[in-house]
């Protein structure tokens, strides 16, 4: 049995690896691009303009009120019926996740920069530093160790939030299990499979974001 079972697993290992594919090519777009758009989002934030600031609370509001999967729906679905824009299911599972990430990234980014003692946002300027420089050479880097640990937990998050991208048509490494269970019935080797490709994934950024919590925790 554990031979037959070795064989089916060393069979499937194409079909799976272009399933995993997928499943990380998703994951690391969405995560490049929830980073850069949640720093922007946190900057943004803590320029204190009264609009700008009510617009990005209600983009907030909107992906922490309403499940990603109703979002990919709407995304995938919504757009034919009302605009006749048809995208197709990886740019839709890239763009929500994207969206989505980047306003958990952006709390933390905001976060990190309102924690900043009011002094080094005036030594800055007493430098002549510029709103850029401000942020780039002062602000940002030390921002960046209070944001890592929790941005690292949303990039968890994502990675494992990529596997409703299957309830929208994606061949992701989800549906390649299913499509290799449907024709074999072998379901408790390729979940459990599937179970160690997100763990060995998953746990690696779980652990160096406990561990850099604890590093940096009166940074």
């Amino acid at each position: 049995m554990a031979s037959s079972g070795l064989e089916l697993l060393w069979v499937s290992l194409p079909q799976l690896a272009a399933g995993a594919g997928q499943t990380l090519s998703i994951s690391l777009l969405s995560i490049a691009v929830s980073t850069v758009g949640g720093v922007l989002y946190g900057v943004l934030r803590t320029l204190d303009v009264k609009w700008l600031n009510a617009v990005l609370r209600i983009y907030l509001e909107l992906f922490r009120a309403i499940p990603v999967l109703v979002w990919l729906y709407l995304l995938f679905f919504g757009l034919p019926i009302f605009f006749g824009l048809s995208v197709p299911a990886f740019w839709c599972a890239v763009t929500v996740l994207s969206l989505w990430g980047a306003s958990e990234v952006g709390e933390a980014a905001r976060g990190a920069l309102r924690s900043l003692p009011r002094g080094q946002r005036e030594a800055g300027l007493s430098l002549g530093f510029n709103a850029v420089q401000l942020y780039a050479y002062v602000l940002m880097p030390q921002a960046l160790k209070r944001m890592t640990p929790p941005t690292i937990n949303v990039y968890t998050r994502i990675i494992k939030t990529s596997s409703l991208a299957v309830l929208i048509g994606v061949v992701d490494v989800i549906k390649v299990g299913q499509q290799i269970i449907e024709r074999t019935y072998e379901s408790v080797l390729i979940y459990g499979a599937l179970f160690l490709f997100f763990f060995f994934i998953c746990y690696p950024l779980s652990a160096a974001s406990r561990v850099l919590e604890r590093r940096w925790a009166h940074a």
